[in-house]
C-alpha cells in the first residue's frame, strides 16, 4: 500500500497531459451548457408566467411563475444525494452523462410544452415537473463536474483547474442572456413575447448533443479508478456520510463555514443586483441584463485568479476574506449604485418624508418570502404597496383605532383595498413629490449592447466589483470541497453542503431579502440577510475551517 501510494504521490506532482487537459475542458464545456439551461427559466419568468398561469392576475402569475423557478432550488439537495450516491458507487463520469441528459430533455421539452390556454391546468403541473427534474439534475451535475476535475489534477494545481469549473455557472448565465437578448432585438417584443421565448428552450437540443457527444469521450476519474482497484469502495455512501459523526460533522462545517457564505455573496452579486436594478431601481429590463452581462463579462477571469491564489496562499483566506470584504461593503456599494443609476430616486429618498401612521396593532408582519399571501389590514396593504413601488417609508404610531393613513410629504393618501391600486395611487403621490417614474431620463439606460455614457460604466464599474467579489469566493470553493472528504464518499459528502448552501441560502436571497424590504421600508434593509451570513461563515471558518490545499485526496479520511 505505501509504495502504491508512493508511485501516485509522483505520478500527481507532473504536469498534466494534453489528453487530460482536454478531458477537463471538455468537462468545463458541458457544464456551462448545463446551467444555461438551468437559468433560461429564471431569465424568462415573466413571459413564462403569462404562458402557463393565465388564468391569474399579472401579479399572481409573476409569483407562480418565479415559485416554479424555485422548485427547482428546493430540490437540488435531492438530486445530490440522490446522484451523489450514484456517483459513489458507480462512477463520476456515468452519473454526470445522465444528469445532462435529464437536463437537457427537460429544457427542450419546455419549449414544446402547450399554454395554459390550449391544454389547460395540465400545464402549469407539467412545467413544474419538468422544473424540478431540472433542479434534481444539477443537484447531481455540480458535485460530479468538480469531483471529476480535482481527481485529474495534479497536486498544488488543483484550486487553478476546478475554477474553470467555478467559471461555468456565470458563464451559463452570461450565454442565456446573450442568447435572450439577441433574440428580443432580432423578433421584436412582441413576436418574442408570442413564441420568441420559446426559441432558447429549444436550440438547447443542439448543446445537449454537444455536450453528450463530450462526455462520452472522456475517462472515468484516475481516483475512481484506483478506488476500485484496490477494492475499498463504500457500500452505503449515504450511511457513512452522513450516519458517521466523523463525516458529518465536516459537512456541517463545510456548509456553515464556507458554502453559506460563499453563497450568499454569489447571489447577491448577480442575482439580487440585477433584481435591485429592474425592481428598485427602475431600470429597464434590457438595459438592466446588458450591464449585468458587461459586469459578468469583465469579472469572469478573477474565478481563474482566485482559483490560482488558493494553490498558493489556501482555501481558507481566499474564501473567507472575500465573505468578510463583501459584508463590510455591501451596503456602500448598492447606495452608490442608486446614486448613479438612479440619483433622483437617491435624492428623494434623502429629502421626500414618506410616513405610514397606524395603530400599530392594526399592523401585521408582512414578510412574505414567496409571495403568496394575502394582505387585507389596511397598515399592511400600503406598506407592501410601498415597498413593491420603490418608496421607502417610516412607520409612525397612532392612537389606539385610529384610521391607517400615508403621509406623502405633508399630504394624506387614502388607503385603498387592494396592493395594486394603491401602488397606483402612493406612485403618483410619490411622483408628485419629487420621486422619479418609469423612464425618467435621469435612469440609466441604453440603446444598444454597447454602453455610451458614463453613467453606464459606472454602473458596469459597481457590478464589477461584486462579481470579483463573487469570483473570490466561488473560485476555490470546488477545491476545498473535493479535499475535505475521502474518495469513497467524495461526491455524495461534497454535493448536499454545496447544494444546500446555494439552493437555499442562495437561491432564495432575492424573495427573502425583498420581503425585508417590504416588512421595514427601506431599500437597502434586505442587504441584512447576505451581511449577517457571509460574516457568519467568516466567523465559523475561522475557528473550525481547517486548510485542505496539501491533502493527498488519495488518502484523506476524516478523523
Amino acid at each position: 500500500m505505501a509504495q502504491a501510494q508512493a508511485v501516485q504521490a509522483g505520478r500527481d506532482v507532473r504536469p498534466m497531459t494534453k489528453e487530460e487537459k482536454k478531458v477537463i475542458l471538455a468537462s468545463s464545456l458541458g457544464t456551462v451548457f448545463e446551467w444555461y439551461d438551468f437559468y433560461l427559466y429564471g431569465a424568462l419568468a415573466v413571459m413564462i408566467g403569462a404562458q402557463f398561469f393565465s388564468s391569474f392576475d399579472q401579479s399572481t402569475r409573476n409569483v407562480f411563475a418565479l415559485l416554479a423557478f424555485a422548485a427547482g432550488f428546493l430540490v437540488r439537495p435531492f438530486g445530490a444525494l440522490f446522484f451523489g450516491r450514484l456517483g459513489d458507487l458507480i462512477g463520476r463520469k456515468q452519473t454526470f452523462l445522465v444528469t445532462i441528459l435529464i437536463m437537457g430533455i427537460s429544457t427542450f421539452a419546455v419549449g414544446l410544452l402547450p399554454s395554459y390556454s390550449t391544454i389547460g391546468w395540465v400545464a402549469p403541473v407539467i412545467l413544474i415537473a419538468l422544473r424540478m427534474l431540472q433542479g434534481l439534475a444539477l443537484g447531481g451535475e455540480y458535485g460530479g463536474a468538480a469531483v471529476y476535475v480535482a481527481e485529474h489534477a495534479p497536486v498544488g494545481r488543483r484550486g487553478f483547474y476546478t475554477s474553470w469549473i467555478q467559471t461555468t455557472a456565470t458563464l451559463g448565465l452570461l450565454l442565456s442572456l446573450v442568447v435572450i437578448l439577441s433574440l428580443r432585438l432580432y423578433l421584436g417584443e412582441k413576436d418574442f413575447a408570442d413564441y420568441g421565448w420559446r426559441i432558447p428552450f429549444l436550440g438547447s437540443i443542439f448543446l445537449l448533443g454537444i455536450s453528450v457527444w463530450i462526455r462520452l469521450q472522456m475517462q472515468e476519474s484516475p481516483a475512481f479508478k484506483k478506488m476500485k482497484e484496490e477494492g475499498t469502495q463504500s457500500k452505503a455512501p449515504l450511511s457513512e456520510a452522513f450516519g458517521e459523526w466523523k463525516n458529518l460533522k465536516v459537512v456541517i462545517i463545510a456548509l456553515l463555514g464556507l458554502v453559506a457564505g460563499q453563497a450568499v455573496v454569489w447571489y447577491t452579486g448577480q442575482f439580487y443586483a440585477l433584481f435591485f436594478l429592474q425592481s428598485i431601481l427602475k431600470v429597464d429590463l434590457f438595459t438592466a441584463n446588458v450591464l449585468v452581462a458587461w459586469s459578468l463579462i469583465l469579472g469572469t477571469g478573477g474565478f481563474i485568479f482566485f482559483g490560482s491564489l488558493s494553490d498558493r496562499i489556501g482555501r481558507k483566506p481566499v474564501i473567507l476574506g472575500g465573505c468578510l470584504v463583501a459584508a463590510l461593503t455591501f451596503f456602500p456599494l448598492f447606495q452608490a449604485m442608486t446614486q448613479v443609476a438612479n440619483p433622483k430616486l437617491d435624492q428623494a429618498i434623502k429629502t421626500i418624508k414618506v410616513q405610514v401612521v397606524a395603530d400599530p396593532a392594526s399592523c401585521g408582519n408582512v414578510i412574505d418570502p414567496v409571495g403568496i399571501r394575502t394582505f387585507t389590514a389596511p397598515c399592511d396593504v400600503a406598506r407592501v404597496a410601498l415597498a413593491r413601488a420603490a418608496v421607502k417609508y417610516d412607520f409612525t404610531p397612532a392612537p389606539a383605532g385610529s384610521t391607517a393613513k400615508v403621509v406623502v410629504a405633508g399630504k394624506d393618501v387614502a388607503i385603498a383595498a387592494t396592493i395594486p391600486a394603491n401602488i397606483t395611487a402612493l406612485t403618483a403621490a410619490a411622483v408628485e413629490a419629487g420621486y422619479p417614474k418609469a423612464g425618467d431620463p435621469s435612469i440609466v439606460k441604453l440603446n444598444g449592447v454597447i454602453p455610451a455614457s458614463m453613467q453606464a460604466w459606472s454602473v458596469i464599474a459597481i457590478l464589477t466589483v461584486m462579481v470579483l467579489y463573487v469570483t473570490a469566493v466561488y473560485g476555490p470553493i470546488a477545491a476545498a470541497l473535493v479535499e475535505f472528504f475521502p474518495t469513497r464518499i467524495r461526491y455524495t459528502a461534497m454535493s448536499l453542503p454545496y447544494h444546500i448552501g446555494n439552493g437555499w441560502f442562495g437561491g432564495f436571497l432575492p424573495p427573502t431579502s425583498f420581503a425585508m424590504v417590504a416588512a421595514t421600508g427601506d431599500i437597502y434593509y434586505g442587504l441584512w440577510y447576505p451581511v449577517v451570513v457571509a460574516l457568519g461563515t467568516f466567523v465559523i471558518g475561522l475557528f473550525f475551517v481547517k486548510e485542505t490545499k496539501d491533502r493527498d485526496i488519495y488518502t484523506v479520511e476524516n478523523r
